[in-house]
């Protein structure tokens, strides 16, 4: 097969699944939110409402758009799918599941697979302010300007958070490579534990709660508070264009998910049962469990944590998770040098 053609399929194949994933989290969220309120939630639309969300998306793709008179067309159009393309690039480095073997050829099951996919996704996380930037400056109005500069100081202040707090498992596998991190998680700790890095704890939490604040979810979505500033960066934006964002903030939410899952939880590692012919089923099953567990977490904290204050915000970033991060990186650097290079005096 040509690599071109198999590059075509695997970039078809992460752009299918994204989209039918983006559906199911709208009304997983919907139901999930509506059961902690006691409320019913979708009901209308396909059984139990899931259709829901793609009779939604169908009226935004139909409904039509609006475009104030002083906006830089451009940007302002440019915004929207700048923020979906990065959203969607960043999944390409994801493994969903364990390598895969036909016909003799070993296929990795991961759209592509990077030995430096850590950095490739910080690199494009970094790149979506500039999505919320656009889409703020070229509506040429006061209150989406004020949200995508809010955006940007705090999607600032958490991505150092967040790039700090990976730092630990790159000196723990070794490796950029997100494959090679999921690999270095098989097997067992002592016979017993998983040998995942959940063990460094801090970072694990320090990258959850920077996820928060990255894909702009409560309670860190001051970048869209309602009271403040009407609707955030994207307030003049209306139709498929404000449907673009919809698409990419969720998008988001599912790749901060399965990041966690991949980095910290072991990403496909897990039991496997049956006759080896269905074997590869188990670890894409592994990963999909992990994936929607922490998604479920984000809708959860949503539904009961009140929205912070910006100062508040920004102040718990810089003064706390930065401090916390750096101090953490030196102990892990002492334990592993320890355990490379045994104690200085010994």
């Amino acid at each position: 097969m040509s690599i071109f053609i198999e590059a075509a399929i695997r970039a078809v194949f992460v752009f299918g699944f994204l989209l039918v994933t983006v559906i199911l989290l709208v009304w997983v969220e919907r139901k999930f939110v509506s059961d902690l309120q006691n409320r019913v939630g979708p009901d209308r639309a396909g059984p139990w409402g899931i259709l829901q969300t793609l009779a939604d998306g169908m009226k935004s793709f139909f409904k039509e758009s609006i475009r104030p008179t002083n906006v830089e067309v451009a940007l302002f159009v440019a915004a929207p799918i700048i923020a979906l393309m990065t959203a969607l690039l960043i999944f390409m480095v994801v493994p969903i599941g364990a390598p895969v073997e036909i016909n003799g050829t070993e296929y990795a099951l991961v759209g592509a697979d990077l030995n430096v996919g850590l950095l490739y996704v910080l690199a494009l996380s970094s790149m979506a302010v500039y999505a919320i930037v656009f889409a703020g400056w070229a509506s040429g109005s006061k209150y989406p300007l004020l949200g995508s500069v809010r955006a940007s100081a705090q999607m600032i202040s958490y991505e150092a958070a967040m790039g700090l707090s990976l730092v630990p498992v790159v000196l723990f596998a070794g490796s950029t490579s997100i494959t090679t991190i999921v690999e270095q998680q098989q097997g067992t700790f002592l016979g017993v534990f998983p040998a995942w890095n959940i063990v460094l704890l801090p970072s694990f939490v320090i990258f959850l709660i920077s996820g928060f604040a990255e894909t702009n979810r409560a309670p860190f979505d001051l970048v869209e508070a309602e009271q403040e500033i009407v609707g955030g960066y994207h307030t003049e934006y209306s139709g498929f264009q404000f449907a673009l964002f919809f698409l990419a903030e969720y998008i988001a939410v599912f790749n901060i998910s399965a990041l966690t899952a991949v980095l910290f939880l072991g990403g496909w590692s897990g039991p496997v049962f049956g006759p080896a012919w269905i074997a590869w089923v188990w670890p894409i099953g592994w990963f999909l469990l992990k994936t929607w567990a922490i998604v479920l977490f984000f809708v959860w904290v949503r539904a009961s944590l009140p929205r912070m204050r910006y100062d508040h915000l920004m102040s718990f970033g810089w003064k706390k998770l930065i401090p916390v991060s750096l101090a953490w990186i030196i102990l892990v650097a002492i334990a592993i040098g320890i355990r490379d290079f045994g104690l200085p005096w010994s």
